[in-house]
């Protein structure tokens, strides 16, 4: 819990200070006046002023932060000062608004741009054995194809599979995929199925698509098991089952499942020698009356890896390319939930992003930057929907400014904050809503 809290907070205050770092130093610029730079809200607990006159300041709710700028509230609102906010033009106030979700996305540029620089071990693209009558298995897809490019875009690793697949979900129902068989290039015609619910459907599960290439380990042994009696120990490496040589997990798994109360010969090896033995699976019933064989042991593998990595100008460009498809992704999910293709649940709120802010920072460095990354977009795709009280809907009035050439009336200025901030507290009831939902359910 500790280490999950200490994950989040750094994740906010990462992602806040930059943001907000992006309406200061814009503002700094156009010669605005800042008085405060505060990361958080409420009651300051420390702060400190600049050689400037800003008042640097850490505040008690950690949940956000804000830019105090020189405003006509200060002083004589009858003559605004040159430094102050109102004082710039319309052009000069845009670009100070838009510098801070603007600051997000080029965050999420060089989280990823950086990523792709250093390297990162991934699973390879290599498929397990596809699920019967699954999008995949009707595709002439078979256990150990690897994909190696989706619509002519070479990919390397199943992360960049399944990125690529997602995209090409919201858009085309049917992708050409090239892979490698057997050392052969061949072109596979997928056609996707259509998901719901992301959340509680995986769509390449639902194409029939699962990771393969690791080859079976026993972990461990049940005690009296049928994989016990027959002398199986940890740490055997599985070559052979059936007739099947050097079969992954999902092979293993569905023949043994295959053979109840059938005599099944396997391979293993065990200290650099090959052992022979034959065993007879226990048939188990399933809740859907399928009677399948288990042996009783724990398996795991070693994935196939590849690392990927790309030079420096490669490396910003695919940054670029990835914050762009996520933004767009982000938005086109939005799109799909407001016409009801895609379910509400999918909003999460302070408690999904914390838990996940702690499950990467687990996993790495790596995980935890591309979570960094992943949200940062997202808090710059949000800040600039056109909802008062955001900064894109700030935005929005300078623009009908610009059109009108005079701002929208102090009327209907109140009536879009009081809008907005309905809209802003349906959705932050609803993503908090959906949080306690994943946890009680």
């Amino acid at each position: 819990m500790i280490f999950t809290l200490i994950s989040f907070f750094l994740t906010l205050g990462i992602l806040i200070t930059f943001h907000e770092l992006g309406h200061y130093w814009v503002a700094r610029y156009c010669g605005v006046k800042i008085l405060r730079f505060s990361l958080g809200f409420g009651r300051i607990l420390i702060k400190r002023v600049d050689r400037h006159g800003t008042e640097w300041a850490l505040s008690a709710i950690p949940l956000g932060g804000y830019v105090k700028m020189l405003d006509e509230n200060v002083g004589d609102a009858a003559t605004l000062r040159k430094d102050s906010f109102q004082s710039q033009s319309v052009g000069r106030r845009f670009a100070i608004v838009a510098a801070g979700p603007v600051f997000n996305l080029l965050l999420a540029v060089l989280f990823y741009a950086f990523l792709n620089f250093a390297g990162t071990q991934e699973p390879a693209a290599i498929l397990g054995t596809p699920t019967p009558q699954s999008a995949a298995a009707k595709a002439g897809l078979v256990a150990g194809d690897r994909i190696t490019a989706i619509n002519d875009q070479a990919i390397q690793s199943w992360s960049e599979l399944r990125w690529e697949l997602l995209q090409s979900d919201t858009e085309a129902r049917s992708v050409e995929l090239t892979i490698d068989h057997l050392g052969t290039s061949l072109s596979r015609q997928l056609e996707l199925p259509r998901v719901q619910d992301p959340s509680k459907e995986d769509p390449l599960r639902s194409a029939g698509l699962t990771l393969g290439g690791s080859t079976p380990k026993i972990r461990s042994v049940v005690a009296d098991s049928v994989g016990a009696k027959a002398g199986l120990l940890t740490g055997d490496t599985i070559t052979r089952v059936a007739n099947i040589d050097h079969p992954d997990i999902n092979i293993f798994i569905s023949t043994v499942q295959q053979y109840p109360d059938q005599d099944l010969p396997l391979q293993i090896e065990r200290e650099g020698s090959l052992i022979s033995v034959t065993l007879i699976p226990a048939s188990f019933k399933l809740d859907s009356g399928q009677v399948v064989g288990r042996i009783g042991v724990q398996l795991g593998g070693d994935i196939p890896m590849v690392n990927v990595r790309y030079g420096p100008i490669d490396s910003i460009l695919r940054g670029m390319t990835r914050t762009v498809e996520t933004a767009w992704f982000s938005l086109k999910m939005m799109g799909k939930m407001v016409v009801g293709e895609v379910s509400w649940k999918n909003i999460s709120g302070p408690v999904t992003i914390a838990d996940y802010a702690g499950q990467s920072a687990r996993i790495g460095w790596t995980a935890y930057l591309s979570f960094l990354a992943l949200v940062s977009v997202s808090l710059g795709v949000l800040n600039l929907l056109p909802i008062p009280m955001l900064d894109g809907g700030h935005l929005l009035y300078y623009l009908i400014e610009i059109v009108r050439g005079s701002p929208p009336s102090p009327r209907w200025a109140e009536i879009g904050q009081r809008v907005g901030i309905s809209l802003l507290g349906g959705l932050m009831a609803l993503a908090l809503f959906n949080d306690l939902m994943r946890i009680f359910t």
